[in-house]
C-alpha cells in the first residue's frame, strides 16, 4: 500500500469510527506503529486529523482543510465517479468545495494533461504535488475563510474561457427549486462561472439534501447532472429525473 492511500484508508478508520489509536491502525493497515505514526503527522500538519488523548480524532475546527476529513470516504467515491465523466486532455472549471478538491485531485492524480480552472486558492494548493497538476488560478477579491476568490473580477476572468463542464459543489437543496449555497458573494460568483459551461455537474453527499442554504445556486432546470451517493432520498431522485437531470450515485 502507497503512501498516498494509506493515509486516505487512515482518513477514512478515523471519519467512520470517530477515534482510532495507533495501535489499532497499524494492525489494520499491517504496518508498523512508527510507519502509522508518521502519516498521522502528515495528517495533522494538513489539519485533517488531531490528536486526543492518545487517540486520532478528525479535526473540528471547520475550515475547509478540516472540513475534508467529514464523511470522507463517501466524498472520495463521489470525485472518483466524477472524475471518470473527464476525459484525458479535457479543460474543465472546478469551484470550490471540499468534494471538488478531491475530484481536482482525482483528475491530477490519474488522469493526462487536464487543466483545471477554479476559483479555490484552497483546491490549487491541495493538490500542488499531485504529479499531473495543471491549474489556472482567476483572480479576484479573496475570502479568508473558505479560501475562494468571488466578485466582478473573477467573473471577467471565468468570461474568456469555454468549456464543457463544470464541477460545483453544494451547502444544501430546496426541494422544487434546487440547490442552495450559504454565501451570497460566492454562489453569485459560481452562476458566473457556469455561463463559461456547456454542462453543470454539482458533486454532492446526500447529507446535503436535509440541510438548507441561504440563497439559490442553481435551479433544476439549470442543471445537468448530479453525482451523489445512494442514500440520496428517493422523492429527490425523482424530482431530478423529472427535470431531466442525470442522477449518478455511488454505492456506499
Amino acid at each position: 500500500m502507497q503512501m498516498k492511500e494509506r493515509q486516505d484508508k487512515i482518513i477514512e478508520l478515523v471519519s467512520e469510527n470517530h477515534r482510532m489509536d495507533v495501535v489499532t491502525l497499524a494492525n489494520i493497515l499491517q504496518v508498523s506503529q512508527v510507519t502509522v505514526r508518521k502519516d498521522l503527522d502528515v495528517l495533522v500538519e494538513r489539519r485533517i486529523i488531531q490528536r486526543e488523548h492518545g487517540y486520532a480524532v478528525i479535526n473540528e475546527t471547520g475550515d475547509l482543510s478540516t472540513r475534508i476529513g467529514h464523511n470522507y470516504n463517501r466524498k472520495k467515491k463521489i470525485a472518483a465517479l466524477a472524475a471518470s465523466m473527464v476525459h484525458d486532455g479535457e479543460t474543465v472549471m472546478i469551484e470550490s468545495g471540499t468534494t471538488c478538491a478531491l475530484l481536482a485531485e482525482e483528475l491530477a492524480t490519474h488522469k493526462k494533461n487536464v487543466t483545471i480552472i477554479t476559483n479555490s486558492a484552497f483546491t490549487a494548493s491541495y493538490i500542488k504535488e499531485a504529479p499531473n497538476a495543471k491549474i489556472v488560478l482567476l483572480g479576484g477579491d479573496y475570502q479568508l475563510k473558505s479560501q475562494v476568490v468571488v466578485g466582478p473580477v473573477t467573473r471577467r476572468c471565468a468570461a474568456d474561457f469555454s468549456v464543457e463542464k463544470i464541477f460545483v459543489g453544494a451547502d444544501g437543496y430546496k426541494e422544487g427549486v434546487g440547490f442552495t449555497g450559504a454565501d451570497l458573494m460566492r454562489t453569485d460568483t459560481m452562476k458566473a462561472m457556469a455561463e463559461s459551461a456547456k454542462r453543470v455537474l454539482i458533486l454532492t453527499d446526500s447529507s446535503k439534501f436535509s440541510s438548507r442554504g441561504l440563497v439559490t445556486s442553481f435551479t433544476l432546470p439549470a442543471i445537468h447532472d448530479v453525482v451523489t451517493d445512494e442514500k440520496i432520498p428517493a422523492r429527490i431522485e425523482q424530482e431530478m429525473t423529472h427535470f431531466g437531470i442525470q442522477v449518478h450515485k455511488v454505492k456506499l
